[in-house]
């Protein structure tokens, strides 16, 4: 887990070692400027010597200026050094994120990524300025006062070796307490956000069926409990500073009653005992081994908090991709013709069923291939095979006559154009959204690819037409208009294999059909893999494949199947009756 978080220091590793070493000359200064006060008051003002004073005095000034300095300046770059490694922790996790393969995004929800990509960090960004800064000086601050306390006193240094150990197994005890709390609530954040995410995205759904309220109280109960393993974790964190308070009041009055009784047998000569400026010097340096104690209490309480912040966020850094290239990839796909060779697959190694059990498919380069099924048949899980979006898991998948496990990624899903059945448009203007597909794209191109897919006609419509911004996931457009403008955008990747996964559901046949007409004239070499609820959408395909529950159940034209399957001759007769119907 450390390991996993400290590369990405980077750049500020530097900025970590300065804020160090200004620390500990820091707590140097800060040792030094006791004994000063006790040669002030012992060599000067109890002597009546002016000119001690003046020299003693000055020493001091020069030390607090000292101290100050290195003090501001190592606040300002563990500052900067903490925020640049947040900065560097979240842009590595993002970049991993981009590496996962589907089955890798399966282990981690949406919203658990976007935790811990701010809240997480944020913890993180507070315990490492804590940690490079307190966790140096409290320590050392420690060890120094307690090595000049035993030089002005043995029997009163001691208080300090009988304190100590008590401080630390209640601080530990509270620890032990508080870490399982914190664990616990971030995994809670979790649920919170997913509440947020589902029903901010699905508010028309929630607004129709009048769930406000509902949604209401689901928001409420998951923040209370939040609330309330905060409250307690807080509240056990809260006994840490009147513990701390009652030990330094507790060392202040045995300091004293030690101290004066020492003084007054002495008659204030060092020699014989102790000195008021040793007393004096004593007291400080009590003060900053309790406030050395407090710091460490302080670091320690932050770490339990970020602790779980941290094995989550290594998670995330730590997770290898489930598909990566191979050692001397294929850099160039020949054709876009698909071969299935005995195809097996599952989403998890444990499953008890495969999702895809022996698929045998040949597709020629350019043929058009519809695929028809029932839902839950594995269509799309067939055709996330073709893009490496998942690697199967038995038998071989060749495309251009290449397994494609020997492409390198980038070449394979350049080949390969996929409309995923959950369409997804971002902010920004139509033009920006379209050229997803090829960033050098002309706005000819771009023209043409609208014209294939049917989007030019209600593109024209729009006030700013190609400018026209597109709001978050498209909310400004409709499903169809979606449909089509997701259609255009994997045209412009100029694929061999072009995959429309039900993407054209929510268009009407006459447009459904002009998509299809348009494919077939203007981009005859590209093979086109078509899954879709209507047969009308398929009917007209080279050969149509039917799916049913993982496995192949038939291939052929349109008219073979009618009089050979019955499960496509029952789709088929539903949906002419149903078409009957509605005219």
């Amino acid at each position: 887990m450390i390991k996993a978080l400290s590369r990405s220091l980077r750049q500020y590793k530097k900025g970590s070692v300065i804020t160090i070493v200004l620390s500990l000359l820091e707590v140097a200064f800060e040792i030094l400027i006791p004994l000063c006060m006790a040669n002030v008051i012992d060599e000067g003002i109890d002597v009546g010597n002016m000119s001690a004073v003046w020299k003693y005095g000055i020493a001091l000034l020069i030390f607090a200026f000292f101290q100050l300095v290195t003090g501001m300046l190592s606040a300002h770059i563990a500052a900067r050094t903490s925020v640049g490694f947040s900065a560097n922790l979240r842009q590595d996790m993002y970049d991993n994120v981009q590496t996962f393969a589907f089955s890798n995004i399966d282990k981690f929800s949406t919203v658990s990524i976007v935790t811990r990509l701010t809240t997480d960090v944020t913890n993180i960004q507070n315990a490492y300025q804590m940690l490079i800064r307190m966790a140096i000086r409290g320590p050392v601050m420690l060890v120094f006062s307690m090595i000049v306390s035993f030089r002005i006193n043995n029997t009163i240094a001691c208080i300090f070796l009988a304190v100590i150990p008590l401080m630390a197994a209640l601080l530990l005890l509270i620890i032990k307490n508080v870490n399982p709390i914190f664990n616990r609530v971030f995994h809670t954040y979790d649920q919170l956000n997913n509440v947020v995410q589902e029903n901010v995205r699905g508010i028309r759904v929630v607004k129709s069926f009048n769930r406000e309220e509902y949604e209401i109280d689901k928001f409420k109960g998951i923040s209370n409990k939040i609330y309330a393993d905060f409250a307690k974790g807080e509240r056990l964190l809260a006994f840490n500073s009147p513990i701390m308070q009652f030990f330094m009041y507790a060392c202040m009055i045995l300091i004293s009653w030690i101290g004066a009784k020492a003084i007054v047998a002495s008659g204030n000569n060092a020699a014989l005992g102790m000195t008021t400026g040793d007393l004096t010097a004593l007291f400080s340096y009590a003060t900053q081994i309790l406030m050395s104690l407090m710091m460490l209490s302080m670091v320690f309480a932050m770490i339990t908090i970020s602790i779980a912040s941290a094995r989550r966020i290594a998670e995330i850094l730590e997770e290898k991709t489930d598909i990566a290239n191979p050692a001397n990839p294929q850099m160039t796909v020949q054709d876009g013709s698909i071969r299935f060779e005995g195809v097996d697959f599952v989403y998890a190694a444990k499953a008890d069923k495969k999702v895809l059990d022996n698929i045998n498919l040949s597709i020629a380069s350019g043929e058009t291939v519809g695929i028809i099924g029932g839902t839950g048949s594995s269509k799309s899980s067939l055709v996330q095979l073709i893009p490496r979006l998942y690697d199967v898991t038995g038998g071989r998948l060749t495309l251009g006559g290449v397994d494609v496990r020997e492409y390198d990624l980038d070449t394979l899903r350049n080949a390969v154009a996929m409309v995923l059945q959950k369409n997804e448009l971002f902010s920004g203007t139509i033009k920006e959204n379209l050229r997803w597909g090829n960033e050098n794209a002309t706005d000819e191109e771009i023209e043409y690819a609208c014209k294939l897919a049917c989007a030019e006609e209600f593109i024209q419509t729009f006030p700013d037409k190609y400018d026209t911004h597109i709001e978050q996931g498209g909310t400004n457009v409709s499903g169809g208009q979606k449909q089509r403008l997701c259609i255009a955008r994997a045209l412009l990747k100029k694929p061999k294999v072009l995959i429309l996964d039900d993407s054209t559901s929510a268009v009407d046949t006459k447009t459904d059909a002009s998509i299809q007409k348009s494919f077939a004239e203007f981009i005859p070499d590209t093979t086109k893999i078509i899954i879709a609820q209507r047969v009308s959408s398929v009917q007209h395909a080279d050969q149509i494949i039917v799916l049913d529950d993982g496995e192949m159940v038939a291939a052929g034209k349109h008219e073979e199947l009618l009089t050979t399957c019955d499960i496509y001759r029952e789709v088929y007769e539903s949906q002419k009756k149903g078409d009957g119907k509605n005219e």
